[in-house]
Protein backbone atom coordinates (compact mmCIF):
# COMPACT_ATOMS: atom_id res chain seq x y z
CA UNK A 1 0.00 0.00 0.00
CA UNK A 2 1.64 3.26 -1.46
CA UNK A 3 2.44 5.68 1.52
CA UNK A 4 1.03 9.36 1.05
CA UNK A 5 1.47 12.39 2.83
CA UNK A 6 -0.72 15.54 2.69
CA UNK A 7 -0.28 18.81 3.73
CA UNK A 8 -1.18 18.04 7.07
CA UNK A 9 1.67 15.27 7.17
CA UNK A 10 -0.53 12.80 8.20
CA UNK A 11 0.22 9.63 5.62
CA UNK A 12 -2.67 7.06 4.45
CA UNK A 13 -1.48 4.60 6.02
CA UNK A 14 -1.57 6.80 9.51
CA UNK A 15 -4.92 6.98 8.71
CA UNK A 16 -5.85 3.80 8.00
CA UNK A 17 -4.44 2.31 11.35
CA UNK A 18 -6.07 4.66 12.95
CA UNK A 19 -9.59 3.80 11.25
CA UNK A 20 -9.19 0.60 12.00
CA UNK A 21 -7.83 0.47 15.87
CA UNK A 22 -11.07 2.74 16.69
CA UNK A 23 -13.22 0.24 14.52
CA UNK A 24 -11.85 -2.43 17.05
CA UNK A 25 -11.99 -0.50 20.06
CA UNK A 26 -15.55 0.55 19.21
CA UNK A 27 -15.83 -4.11 19.00
CA UNK A 28 -14.41 -4.72 22.11
CA UNK A 29 -16.37 -1.77 23.88
CA UNK A 30 -19.81 -2.95 22.73
CA UNK A 31 -18.70 -6.57 23.69
CA UNK A 32 -18.94 -7.75 20.27
CA UNK A 33 -15.16 -8.82 20.87
CA UNK A 34 -15.46 -11.03 24.25
CA UNK A 35 -12.44 -11.05 26.54
CA UNK A 36 -9.99 -13.97 25.31
CA UNK A 37 -11.18 -13.88 21.72
CA UNK A 38 -8.72 -14.70 19.24
CA UNK A 39 -8.59 -12.19 16.57
CA UNK A 40 -7.56 -13.22 12.93
CA UNK A 41 -5.16 -11.36 10.56
CA UNK A 42 -6.61 -12.73 7.31
CA UNK A 43 -10.45 -11.95 8.24
CA UNK A 44 -9.34 -8.36 9.10
CA UNK A 45 -7.82 -7.69 5.89
CA UNK A 46 -10.97 -8.59 4.35
CA UNK A 47 -13.70 -6.65 6.60
CA UNK A 48 -11.18 -3.89 5.95
CA UNK A 49 -10.18 -3.92 2.27
CA UNK A 50 -6.43 -3.60 3.28
CA UNK A 51 -3.14 -5.67 3.12
CA UNK A 52 -2.22 -6.81 6.48
CA UNK A 53 0.39 -4.20 7.10
CA UNK A 54 -1.68 -1.67 8.77
CA UNK A 55 -4.12 -4.02 10.39
CA UNK A 56 -0.55 -5.38 12.13
CA UNK A 57 0.13 -1.51 13.10
CA UNK A 58 -3.32 -1.30 14.63
CA UNK A 59 -2.81 -4.67 16.41
CA UNK A 60 0.39 -3.65 17.32
CA UNK A 61 -1.19 -0.02 18.99
CA UNK A 62 -3.67 -2.03 20.57
CA UNK A 63 -1.00 -4.85 21.99
CA UNK A 64 0.49 -1.43 23.45
CA UNK A 65 -2.46 -0.06 25.64
CA UNK A 66 -2.77 -3.68 26.51
CA UNK A 67 -6.25 -3.86 25.13
CA UNK A 68 -4.54 -7.03 23.07
CA UNK A 69 -1.91 -9.63 24.66
CA UNK A 70 -0.19 -11.88 22.46
CA UNK A 71 -2.13 -15.38 21.47
CA UNK A 72 -0.82 -18.74 20.52
CA UNK A 73 1.12 -18.69 17.41
CA UNK A 74 1.80 -15.12 17.11
CA UNK A 75 -1.72 -14.41 17.19
CA UNK A 76 -3.30 -11.70 19.46
CA UNK A 77 -6.70 -11.86 21.41
CA UNK A 78 -8.59 -9.46 23.47
CA UNK A 79 -6.88 -9.30 27.01
CA UNK A 80 -9.01 -10.82 29.90
CA UNK A 81 -8.59 -10.67 33.63
CA UNK A 82 -8.95 -12.81 37.16
CA UNK A 83 -11.27 -11.51 39.34
CA UNK A 84 -8.06 -10.54 41.80
CA UNK A 85 -6.56 -8.62 38.05
CA UNK A 86 -9.64 -6.66 37.73
CA UNK A 87 -10.18 -5.65 41.27
CA UNK A 88 -6.36 -4.07 41.13
CA UNK A 89 -7.53 -2.62 37.96
CA UNK A 90 -10.83 -1.01 38.93
CA UNK A 91 -8.98 -0.23 42.19
CA UNK A 92 -6.50 2.20 40.14
CA UNK A 93 -9.45 3.04 37.72
CA UNK A 94 -11.58 4.63 41.00
CA UNK A 95 -8.67 7.11 41.73
CA UNK A 96 -7.81 8.16 38.48
CA UNK A 97 -11.47 8.71 37.38
CA UNK A 98 -12.16 10.37 40.90
CA UNK A 99 -9.62 13.01 40.48
CA UNK A 100 -10.83 13.38 37.08
CA UNK A 101 -13.78 14.24 38.58
CA UNK A 102 -12.66 16.39 41.16
CA UNK A 103 -10.41 18.85 38.61
CA UNK A 104 -13.58 19.07 36.27
CA UNK A 105 -15.35 20.61 39.07
CA UNK A 106 -12.93 22.69 39.87
CA UNK A 107 -12.43 23.68 35.87
CA UNK A 108 -15.76 24.21 34.58
CA UNK A 109 -15.48 26.28 31.98
CA UNK A 110 -19.79 27.07 29.82
CA UNK A 111 -17.84 24.90 26.64
CA UNK A 112 -16.56 21.82 28.93
CA UNK A 113 -19.91 21.52 31.15
CA UNK A 114 -21.66 21.86 27.36
CA UNK A 115 -20.10 18.93 26.17
CA UNK A 116 -20.48 17.09 29.23
CA UNK A 117 -23.97 17.36 29.06
CA UNK A 118 -24.52 16.47 25.21
CA UNK A 119 -22.49 13.01 25.81
CA UNK A 120 -24.93 12.48 28.63
CA UNK A 121 -28.16 13.78 26.15
CA UNK A 122 -26.51 10.94 23.56
CA UNK A 123 -26.61 8.53 26.85
CA UNK A 124 -30.10 9.26 27.16
CA UNK A 125 -30.87 8.79 23.91
CA UNK A 126 -29.31 5.81 23.56
CA UNK A 127 -30.97 4.47 26.47
CA UNK A 128 -34.37 4.96 25.78
CA UNK A 129 -33.86 3.36 22.20
CA UNK A 130 -32.69 0.09 24.22
CA UNK A 131 -29.68 0.63 21.77
CA UNK A 132 -26.81 -1.29 23.88
CA UNK A 133 -23.68 -0.63 20.91
CA UNK A 134 -25.06 3.27 20.80
CA UNK A 135 -25.20 3.49 24.61
CA UNK A 136 -21.77 2.23 24.65
CA UNK A 137 -20.14 4.95 22.52
CA UNK A 138 -22.31 7.40 24.18
CA UNK A 139 -21.33 6.23 27.39
CA UNK A 140 -17.49 6.08 26.45
CA UNK A 141 -18.01 9.68 24.82
CA UNK A 142 -19.80 10.89 28.28
CA UNK A 143 -16.43 10.00 30.58
CA UNK A 144 -14.23 11.34 28.01
CA UNK A 145 -15.99 14.86 28.28
CA UNK A 146 -15.04 14.61 31.93
CA UNK A 147 -11.26 14.02 31.48
CA UNK A 148 -11.54 17.28 28.95
CA UNK A 149 -13.02 18.97 31.12
CA UNK A 150 -10.15 18.57 33.53
CA UNK A 151 -8.00 20.65 31.44
CA UNK A 152 -5.22 17.93 31.76
CA UNK A 153 -4.04 16.24 28.81
CA UNK A 154 -2.36 13.73 30.65
CA UNK A 155 -4.46 12.78 33.10
CA UNK A 156 -6.99 12.36 30.43
CA UNK A 157 -4.55 10.11 28.46
CA UNK A 158 -3.88 7.89 31.44
CA UNK A 159 -7.38 7.95 32.35
CA UNK A 160 -8.96 6.65 28.62
CA UNK A 161 -5.96 4.18 28.56
CA UNK A 162 -7.51 2.47 31.95
CA UNK A 163 -10.90 2.32 30.14
CA UNK A 164 -9.58 0.85 27.33
CA UNK A 165 -8.05 -1.93 29.69
CA UNK A 166 -11.28 -2.41 30.95
CA UNK A 167 -13.72 -1.93 27.90
CA UNK A 168 -14.07 -6.18 27.39
CA UNK A 169 -15.27 -6.32 31.13
CA UNK A 170 -17.42 -3.37 31.15
CA UNK A 171 -19.25 -3.99 28.17
CA UNK A 172 -20.56 -7.43 30.00
CA UNK A 173 -22.94 -5.08 32.45
CA UNK A 174 -25.10 -3.92 29.88
CA UNK A 175 -27.41 -6.93 28.66
CA UNK A 176 -30.93 -5.18 28.94
CA UNK A 177 -32.67 -1.50 27.78
CA UNK A 178 -33.41 -1.28 31.73
CA UNK A 179 -29.79 -1.82 32.70
CA UNK A 180 -29.06 1.06 30.11
CA UNK A 181 -31.63 3.41 31.47
CA UNK A 182 -30.33 2.46 35.04
CA UNK A 183 -26.78 3.69 34.03
CA UNK A 184 -28.03 6.56 32.33
CA UNK A 185 -30.03 7.75 35.81
CA UNK A 186 -26.61 7.05 37.68
CA UNK A 187 -24.77 9.75 35.27
CA UNK A 188 -27.16 12.32 36.23
CA UNK A 189 -26.63 11.65 39.86
CA UNK A 190 -22.61 12.25 39.04
CA UNK A 191 -23.60 15.30 36.84
CA UNK A 192 -25.30 17.12 39.65
CA UNK A 193 -21.87 16.37 42.03
CA UNK A 194 -19.96 17.65 39.02
CA UNK A 195 -21.74 20.31 38.48
CA UNK A 196 -21.70 21.52 41.91
CA UNK A 197 -18.32 22.63 41.94
CA UNK A 198 -17.76 21.02 45.10
CA UNK A 199 -14.68 19.00 44.55
CA UNK A 200 -14.90 16.55 47.60
CA UNK A 201 -18.29 15.89 46.17
CA UNK A 202 -17.51 15.26 42.96
CA UNK A 203 -15.16 13.12 43.59
CA UNK A 204 -16.97 10.96 46.01
CA UNK A 205 -19.72 11.13 43.42
CA UNK A 206 -17.43 9.25 40.96
CA UNK A 207 -16.45 6.77 43.54
CA UNK A 208 -19.56 5.69 43.99
CA UNK A 209 -20.62 5.60 40.56
CA UNK A 210 -17.38 3.84 39.52
CA UNK A 211 -18.13 1.40 42.59
CA UNK A 212 -21.49 0.40 41.49
CA UNK A 213 -20.27 -0.39 38.00
CA UNK A 214 -17.90 -2.39 38.91
CA UNK A 215 -20.47 -4.86 40.97
CA UNK A 216 -22.54 -4.76 38.17
CA UNK A 217 -20.04 -5.74 35.65
CA UNK A 218 -19.01 -8.82 38.26
CA UNK A 219 -21.79 -10.13 39.13
CA UNK A 220 -22.96 -10.07 35.46
CA UNK A 221 -19.51 -11.89 34.50
CA UNK A 222 -20.36 -14.62 37.58
CA UNK A 223 -23.59 -15.00 36.57
CA UNK A 224 -22.42 -16.33 33.14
Amino acid sequence: MTSVVGKSGVTERGSTVQRIEAALMDDIAAGNLAPGERLDEVRLTVRFGVSRTPVREALSRLLAQGVLVPGEKRGVRVAEYSREQLAQVFEAMHEIEATCARMASQRLTLLSRAEIEVAQGACVAAAKAGDIPAYMRANEDFHRAIYKATGNPYMAEIAQDFRYRTSPFRAKKFASKQDLLDSADTHEELLADIFSEDSNTASEGMRQHMRASFIRALARSDSE
